[in-house]
C-alpha cells in the first residue's frame, strides 16, 4: 500500500485524492474531503452541501419568533437580520400555544351580548341552523388550514404566509389585506362590545350625551354619540398599550383568558340552578308589550292599602292624574298588567313557545306571543317610550352576518405558529380541538338559552325589561356581575389581542414587498415593534368605531374572513387536486371535497350576511389580486395557482390535440425567424414590429433564432441571444416566447427551429421570415440557398409562410398611416391567407386608417366583368370591406398554358435539329422576334437569358468578360414588350424583355445577352458576334442552346409583366401582398427563382410574399 501514501507539505502521510492536483488548493480540498469516500462528487460539493452538512443546518433551525424576520429575507438582501443573534423564543406547547389562544379570540363579545337575543329572535331553530352553518364552515376551514400548516415550516404570519405561498403573491396580497382588515374591524367590534357593556350595564351614568328623557331617534343618536367618544378613548388607550409593548398584553392575556373561562362556567351553573329553584328576574307586561322596568316599583296599577286603593307609578305613566279618575291611556285602560318570570327555568317546557322565530321591523313593539291584548288595529301607538322597542329589523341573513364574528379566531393558534414548540403537530390538533370545544359551547346555549329564558327577554335585547340586566347575566350564577365585569374584561383582552395581531400581519405582508403601496408599513421599532403598521391598524379601526353599532359592524369583519377562509380552502383544494410534489401534509384527515365544501360554504354565508358587502369586499380584494399582478414585485414561491395555470395548460394543450383547428379560428400562429449579430443583438427588429401588428395579441408567438456551432461550447451565447429577444419583444409588446437553436450550421439550425417549435396543438403554423437583402453579393450565397431552402421546408410541412420584403421600411409600433391603401395581388387562391392578413392588419393601430385593395388577374378566356362581380359577392360574405379591381390578360404563373401546336412542333424540331439547323433556327428566331414588333419607331430590345445550369469550368474564367456586356440604353418611351394578346409570344423565343433600367439595375445579377436592332431593321453585332458564328459562339460560352429552360423564359416574362402592372397600379400603397410562387423542383434554378421574385417585387417600397399553407384559413359562414 505505499503507493497509496503521498507525501504533502508537512510529510504526513494521506490518502491520495483521485482528482490529482498539484494546487494548494486542491491540497486542501483533498484534506477537505479525506476520509469521507465522497471523492467521485468532489467536483459538485462546490456547489451542492454534503447530505450531512444540509441535515445539520435542518436540525439546528429555530423558528423565529412572531412578528421577528422571515426566513425568506435572505431573497430580499437583507442580510443585518443574519448578523442579530436570532432570540430565542417561548417554546409553547399545544394547549397554551394554540388551544387557550383560539379559545379565547373565538368566545367574544357576541357570545355575551347578542347570543341570547339572537336566540329570541331567530328562534332555537333558526339560532341552531346559523351557528351549525357557521360551526361546520368553521371546521372545514380548520381542517384545510391544519392540512397546509403541516405541509414543511411556517414562520410568523400564520394565514397570511400559508395562503401567499400556497396561492401566490397576488392572491397571498388580496387575503392577507382582507385578514388584516377583518381582524382590524374585529378591535373595533371589540372596543364597541366594551364600551356598550360600560355604557348600558357598568355604569350608565358616566354618559357624556345623557339618555334621560330622550326617546326615538334622539335616544338613539346620543347613544351611539357615547359610544364614538368612549370608544375612541379606550382605541387610543389600547394603541398605547400595544405601542409601549407587547409584553404587557401577553402578561394580561392569561387574565383575560380566566375571565371568559370564568363567565362561561358561571352560565352553565346558572342554567343548572334554574332547574334546581328558579332565579328571581320578574317582567312586566301590559296586555302583552313589555314595559321597560326603569322608572317604576311595583308592576301593578294600584295598590290596596290600608287607606284604600293607591295608584302606583305605572299608573301616573300612563294617566295624567294620581287620581283613579284620571284620563289614561286607552290601551293601558283596556289592558290589565301582568308580571312573569324572566327565567322559567330548563325544567318549565318555555323551549316549546321559543322553537321558532320573531322577526321584527324596527320600533315594533316586543310583545309575548301567546298572550292576547285588547287594542284596536286603528288607534296610533302611544307612550312608545314605555315599551322595550325593536331597535333595528331584524331578518334571517342579518343574524348571520351578526352571528359570524363569535366563530372567528381559529387563525389564532397559526398566528402564533412563531412561537410553539412543535407548530405542525399543535395547529391541527389544537385549532380543532378549539372549534370542537367552541361549537359545543355555542350549540349547547342556544338550546339552553331557549329553554331557560322566556321569549320576551331573550327578544330584549339590551335588557331593559329586566331592570336593565345584561339579558346572559340574569341566568349567570352567583350573580349577573360576575359575568358583566368577566365579558368586559374579556372584551378589552381580545381588543387587545387583534391591535396586536393586526400590524403584525401588515408588517408580514409589506416586508414581502408584493404591495408597493404599503413598503412604508415594513418598518419598524429596534425591538421589532411594527410602528407605522399600529398607526394604520388604529386609524381604520376608527372607521368602524365611528360606525358604533355592533351590529352593523359584524357583517363587515364577517365578510373579510369568510374571504380569507374561504381562499384557505381553495389553498387546500387547489394543491390536493394538482398533487403538487411538495404537498406531503403531515395531517392526513383532509380531503379536497371537504375543502370545496367549506369554499362554497364561505361563499354562500358571504352572500347571505349581506350581499352588497359580499361585492364590496370581493371587489376590494379584486382590486387589490389585480394591483399586485401589474405593480408587484415578481416572486416565486411555488404556489399552486403557478400550479394550476400548469394544470390547465396541460389539460388545454391535450384538447387541442384532438384536431386540427376549424376554419372559423384558424389565425396565424407566428414563428417568426430573426437572425442576430457577434453581440447577439437583433438585426432586423421592424421583424418584431410587424409581428406585433399582425398579431395584436393573440395567439401564439414564437420568436427563434439560430446559432452556429455547438451547444456546449455556445451555450451561454445562446442564454445572451434569448435575453435580447425577450428584451426586445418587452420592447415591441410582442406576447410570446422566444427560442435559441444552436447547430453546426444555419441552413440546420433554422430547419430544427421550423420542426421542433410549439407543443403539441399548440404549435406555429405560419412562418414569419425577412427576404434576404443582400443575395446577389458573391459571399451571401449561402443565405439564398437557405432562404430558398426554407420555402420548401414550409411547403413541406403544410406551413403558411409569410416574407416582408424590405423589412427595414416597414412601420414601427408607434407610427400611424392616416390614410393609404393595402394592396391585394390575389393570383392564386392559397386559402385565404391573401385576405385575412390585410384584416389582421387593420385591428392594429399603425394599419387603422389604411383602405384594402383586391386586384386579381383575369387569364384570357376569363369574364373579367362576371370576375368582377363574384369576387365582390364573395368578399361581401367575408364581411370584409375592400374595393376590387380585375386586371385583364396578364399571361400568369397560375395557368400553364397549353403550347399552340406549331409552337409544339417548334421545340419537337429544335430537339431533333443539328447543330447547324440550330444556328439557322437561331437566325430565324432573331427575325421573327422582329417581325413581332408592331410599333412605327424602331425600338431596343434587351433580352435576358435566364440560365439553368453553369458549367463549372467555363464559367468563372467567363464572367467578368460577359458582365462588362452592359445593355444599350434606349429611350424608354421606344421600348415595347415582345408580347401580345392576339400572337403569343412563342415559348421557344430566348427573348424575354426587360426594360434598360431594370438591365442596369442588377449588373451581373445573371449573364446579360443582348442584342438591338438598328433602325434600319438589320440585327446589330452583339459584344464579339458580328456574324452567325459569333452568334453561335456567343451561346456556346454559356449553357448549351438545349439546356436554355423554356419555362423560366415564360416565367421571367411573367414575372416582368405582372411587376409593370403592379407598379402602375400599386406604386403609392403603403403595403402590397403577393402570391408568392413556390420554388422550382428542381434545385439548379434556385438562384432564377430568386431573380423572378426579385424581378416581381421591383421597385415596390414594402412587400409581403405570402404562400398559404395548404388550408382554408377564411370562411364565409359563421
Amino acid at each position: 500500500p505505499e503507493t497509496l501514501l503521498t507525501s504533502c507539505g508537512d510529510s504526513i502521510p494521506k490518502e491520495s485524492s483521485p482528482f490529482i492536483n498539484s494546487s494548494d488548493a486542491a491540497a486542501e480540498k483533498s484534506q477537505q474531503y479525506d476520509g469521507k469516500n465522497m471523492a467521485l462528487f468532489e467536483e459538485e460539493m462546490d456547489t451542492s452541501p454534503m447530505v450531512s452538512s444540509l441535515l445539520s443546518s435542518l436540525a439546528n433551525y429555530s423558528n423565529l419568533p412572531q412578528g421577528s424576520k422571515e426566513h425568506e429575507e435572505a431573497e430580499n438582501n437583507e442580510a443585518e437580520s443574519s448578523r442579530k443573534k436570532p432570540v430565542k423564543a417561548p417554546q409553547l406547547g399545544t394547549l397554551m400555544g394554540v388551544y387557550m389562544p383560539c379559545i379565547q379570540n373565538i368566545f367574544g363579545v357576541i357570545l355575551f351580548l347578542r347570543m341570547t337575543w339572537l336566540v329570541g329572535i331567530g328562534g332555537v331553530v333558526g339560532t341552531f341552523v346559523i351557528v351549525t352553518m357557521c360551526c361546520t364552515t368553521n371546521m372545514l376551514t380548520a381542517i384545510s388550514m391544519s392540512a397546509i400548516a403541516t405541509n414543511g415550516v411556517v414562520p410568523a404570519g400564520g394565514s397570511y404566509y400559508m395562503i401567499s405561498r400556497s396561492l401566490g403573491p397576488e392572491f397571498g396580497g388580496a387575503v392577507g389585506i382582507c385578514f388584516y382588515l377583518g381582524t382590524t374591524f374585529a378591535g373595533a367590534m371589540y372596543i364597541l362590545g366594551a364600551i356598550e357593556l360600560l355604557l348600558i350595564y357598568i355604569a350608565p351614568q358616566v354618559a357624556i350625551f345623557p339618555l334621560e328623557g330622550l326617546e326615538g331617534p334622539e335616544a338613539e343618536a346620543a347613544l351611539l354619540n357615547n359610544m364614538r367618544v368612549y370608544g375612541t378613548i379606550l382605541l387610543t388607550s389600547m394603541a398605547t398599550v400595544v405601542f409601549v409593548g407587547v409584553k404587557y398584553v401577553n402578561k394580561l392575556a392569561l387574565v383575560f383568558l380566566a375571565c371568559v373561562i370564568l363567565s362561561i362556567l358561571a352560565v352553565y351553573a346558572g342554567v343548572i340552578k334554574t332547574g334546581i329553584d328558579a332565579p328571581d328576574f320578574p317582567v312586566c307586561l301590559l296586555g302583552n308589550r313589555t314595559l321597560i322596568w326603569k322608572t317604576f316599583d311595583v308592576c301593578s296599577k294600584t295598590v290596596e292599602t290600608a287607606n284604600g286603593t293607591v295608584t302606583t307609578q305605572l299608573w301616573r305613566m300612563f294617566c295624567d292624574s294620581p287620581f283613579l279618575n284620571a284620563t289614561c291611556d286607552k290601551y293601558f285602560t283596556s289592558n290589565n298588567v301582568t308580571q312573569i318570570q324572566g327565567i322559567p327555568g330548563v325544567a318549565s317546557g318555555i323551549l316549546s313557545e321559543n322553537l321558532f322565530g320573531t322577526y321584527y321591523e324596527k320600533g315594533d313593539l316586543i310583545a309575548r306571543t301567546n298572550m292576547d291584548s285588547v287594542e284596536d288595529q286603528d288607534d296610533p301607538l302611544t307612550n312608545a317610550n314605555r315599551y322595550v322597542l325593536a331597535d333595528i329589523a331584524s331578518f334571517f341573513t342579518l343574524l348571520v352576518g351578526i352571528y359570524f364574528p363569535s366563530v372567528t379566531g381559529i387563525m389564532a393558534g397559526s398566528n402564533r405558529s412563531g412561537d410553539l414548540r412543535d407548530a405542525q403537530k399543535s395547529i391541527p390538533v389544537g385549532t380543532i380541538a378549539a372549534i370542537t370545544t367552541t361549537s359545543f359551547v355555542y350549540m349547547s346555549s342556544v338550546i339552553l338559552f331557549g329553554a331557560c329564558i322566556d321569549g320576551v327577554v331573550l327578544r330584549d335585547k339590551f335588557g331593559e325589561g329586566v331592570h336593565g340586566n345584561l339579558v346572559i347575566g340574569t341566568l349567570a350564577w352567583p350573580s349577573p356581575w360576575v359575568i358583566v365585569i368577566g365579558s368586559f374584561f374579556s372584551t378589552c383582552g381580545a381588543g387587545l389581542q387583534s391591535l396586536t395581531g393586526a400590524p403584525r400581519l401588515m408588517q408580514a405582508i409589506a416586508k414581502d414587498g408584493i404591495v408597493p403601496a404599503l413598503r412604508i408599513f415594513g418598518h419598524a421599532k429596534a425591538n421589532g415593534e411594527p410602528t407605522w403598521s399600529l398607526l394604520l391598524t388604529a386609524c381604520i379601526c376608527e372607521i368602524g368605531i365611528l360606525i358604533a353599532s355592533l351590529d352593523l359592524v359584524a357583517p363587515i369583519l364577517s365578510m373579510f374572513f369568510l374571504m380569507c377562509y374561504m381562499f384557505v380552502n381553495l389553498a387546500c383544494a387547489l394543491q390536493t387536486l394538482l398533487r403538487t410534489p411538495n404537498w406531503r401534509p403531515r395531517f392526513k384527515f383532509y380531503h379536497w371535497a371537504l375543502s370545496f365544501l367549506g369554499m362554497s360554504l364561505c361563499l354562500t354565508l358571504m352572500f347571505l350576511c349581506s350581499w352588497y358587502y359580499a361585492i364590496v369586499a370581493m371587489v376590494i380584494a379584486g382590486s387589490i389580486y389585480k394591483y399586485i399582478e401589474f405593480a408587484g414585485a415578481e416572486k416565486e414561491w411555488g404556489d399552486g395557482i403557478r400550479g394550476l395555470s400548469l394544470s390547465a395548460a396541460r389539460y388545454a394543450l391535450m384538447r387541442l390535440e384532438e384536431g386540427p383547428p376549424h376554419t372559423k379560428n384558424w389565425r396565424p400562429q407566428l414563428l417568426t425567424l430573426v437572425s442576430t449579430d457577434a453581440e447577439q443583438n437583433v438585426e432586423q427588429p421592424r421583424l418584431l414590429s410587424l409581428t406585433n401588428q399582425l398579431k395584436a395579441g393573440k395567439g401564439l408567438t414564437i420568436v427563434g433564432t439560430a446559432l452556429v456551432g455547438t451547444f456546449l461550447e455556445n451555450y451561454e451565447q445562446s442564454q445572451r441571444a434569448e435575453q435580447a429577444l425577450r428584451k426586445l419583444m418587452e420592447t415591441e409588446k410582442v406576447k410570446g416566447f422566444c427560442q435559441v437553436t444552436v447547430s453546426s450550421n444555419l441552413r440546420d439550425a433554422t430547419s430544427h427551429l421550423i420542426q421542433a417549435s410549439g407543443l403539441g396543438g399548440l404549435k406555429h403554423n405560419a412562418v414569419l421570415v425577412s427576404w434576404p437583402r443582400n443575395w446577389r453579393q458573391g459571399d451571401e450565397h449561402q443565405t439564398w440557398r437557405n432562404f430558398v431552402e426554407l420555402v420548401r421546408e414550409t411547403t413541406a410541412a403544410d406551413l403558411a409562410l409569410l416574407v416582408p420584403k424590405n423589412v427595414a421600411a416597414f412601420p414601427s409600433n408607434g407610427e400611424r398611416f392616416t390614410e393609404g391603401h393595402i394592396d391585394v395581388w390575389w393570383i392564386v387562391h392559397d386559402g385565404g391567407m391573401l385576405m385575412l392578413l390585410p384584416f389582421l392588419l387593420r385591428q392594429h393601430k399603425v394599419w387603422r386608417k389604411c383602405k384594402m385593395r383586391i386586384f386579381t388577374v383575369a387569364q384570357l378566356d376569363d369574364n373579367s366583368i362576371q370576375m368582377k362581380k363574384d369576387l365582390t359577392t364573395f368578399l361581401y360574405h367575408l364581411r370584409i370591406d375592400a374595393m376590387v379591381e380585375v386586371i385583364q390578360k396578364v399571361e400568369s404563373y397560375t395557368y400553364e398554358k397549353t403550347l399552340v401546336m406549331e409552337q409544339r412542333s417548334q421545340m419537337l424540331k429544335q430537339i431533333k435539329m443539328t447543330r447547324t439547323e440550330r444556328e439557322r433556327e437561331i437566325q430565324s428566331i432573331t427575325d421573327s422576334s422582329r417581325g413581332s414588333i408592331r410599333r412605327k419607331n424602331p425600338a431596343a430590345v434587351t433580352t435576358q437569358l435566364s440560365v439553368t445550369e453553369e458549367p463549372p469550368a467555363a464559367s468563372k474564367d467567363e464572367k467578368p468578360e460577359e458582365e462588362s456586356a452592359s445593355p444599350p440604353v434606349c429611350p424608354p418611351d421606344q421600348v415595347q414588350l415582345i408580347h401580345d394578346n392576339t400572337t403569343p409570344a412563342s415559348p421557344a423565343t430566348p427573348a424575354t424583355p426587360l426594360t434598360p433600367a431594370e438591365g442596369v439595375q442588377s449588373p451581373g445579377a445573371q449573364v446579360q445577352m443582348t442584342w438591338t436592332e438598328k433602325c434600319d431593321g438589320e440585327p446589330a453585332k452583339p459584344p464579339g458576334a458580328a456574324t452567325p458564328e459569333g452568334i453561335k459562339d456567343l451561346f456556346n460560352m454559356k449553357p448549351e442552346w438545349e439546356n436554355l429552360n423554356q419555362s423560366n423564359v415564360r416565367r421571367m416574362h411573367t414575372a416582368l409583366r405582372l411587376n409593370e402592372v403592379i407598379i402602375k397600379k400599386s406604386s403609392e400603397a403603403k403595403l402590397v401582398l403577393l402570391n408568392m410562387p413556390g420554388p422550382p423542383k428542381n434545385r439548379t434554378g434556385d438562384e432564377n427563382y430568386m431573380e423572378f421574385l426579385e424581378v416581381l417585387t421591383d421597385g415596390l417600397n414594402r412587400v409581403l410574399l405570402v404562400r398559404g399553407g395548404g388550408r382554408e384559413v377564411i370562411t364565409i359562414y359563421s
